[in-house]
């Protein structure tokens, strides 16, 4: 994906193992450990035009708003629809395409974003980037899109783009906490194949994610104990809710 990405995995692992663990180094170790994460991360972050704040414009209001309302006039059906997203939407700028992406996201109007994320891909300035396709994969997962996350996840290997471990534990807890655990588990099958060094903190995101599911979570549990033997998996009371936990 991009190399200036690929040097971060190893710094956050190393940030959290201290801050976590403690490093031998008291409490300050442990500010050191934290502080080093947030540089990285938002070093990370920075790098990406999707986890920028994304306003709202007049423009990019109206396209939501319109599109809306011919997808139901269209009685779900394509055609004022995709005249509009010809004449119309094809002409908007990079920041209200993005914006209007975001808030179709935030709707859940799947079918609406799925056309946005199409147009998106075909533009010249468009690169290929994780957090694009992880905004996309859990919006998804909300909607229990089984047909057009397999699309999304084709498409994002066929360029190449490589989620880091955080990212996989992000995509697989969506995916459980859906029900969708066959995905779920295909995207952790993935993530077990990364090239990537495995990091603890997704997997307890996975873990939590998996405790409606005993012998899935069983599975996962024998792996985190194998990577990080010196680790303890947390057990929750059996009388306190996942969401408690």
């Amino acid at each position: 994906m991009f190399r200036s990405l690929r040097s971060i995995p190893k710094t956050l692992t190393l940030a959290r193992d201290l801050a976590f663990h403690g490093g031998g180094g008291g409490w300050w170790a442990i500010r050191r450990g934290m502080a080093a994460v947030e540089r990285a991360e938002a070093g990370r972050e920075s790098l990406s035009m999707w986890r920028r704040k994304k306003e709202m414009g007049k423009e990019g209001l109206m396209v939501v708003r319109e599109m809306k309302r011919l997808h139901r006039s269209d009685g779900g059906g394509g055609g004022r629809l995709e005249g509009f997203l010809r004449t119309r939407v094809s002409r908007l700028l990079k920041s209200d395409l993005t914006s209007v992406l975001t808030e179709l996201q935030r709707q859940d109007l799947v079918f609406l974003s799925m056309k946005i994320y199409e147009i998106v891909r075909k533009e010249i300035w468009y690169r290929p980037d994780m957090f694009f396709y992880r905004d996309m994969l859990i919006m998804l997962a909300r909607n229990k899109r089984i047909e057009d996350t397999r699309q999304v996840w084709d498409d994002m290997k066929s360029e190449g783009v490589r989620f880091d471990q955080h990212f996989y534990g992000d995509i697989i807890r969506a995916y459980a906490d859906a029900g969708l655990t066959e995905i779920a588990m295909e995207f952790y099958d993935e993530m077990r194949q990364s090239p990537d060094p495995p990091i603890f903190l997704p997997y307890r995101v996975i873990l939590k994610g998996l405790l409606p599911y005993p012998e899935l979570r069983e599975r996962v549990t024998k792996d985190f104990l194998e990577l990080f033997p010196h680790m303890i998996v947390f057990e929750p009371p059996k009388d306190l809710s996942t969401d408690e936990w």
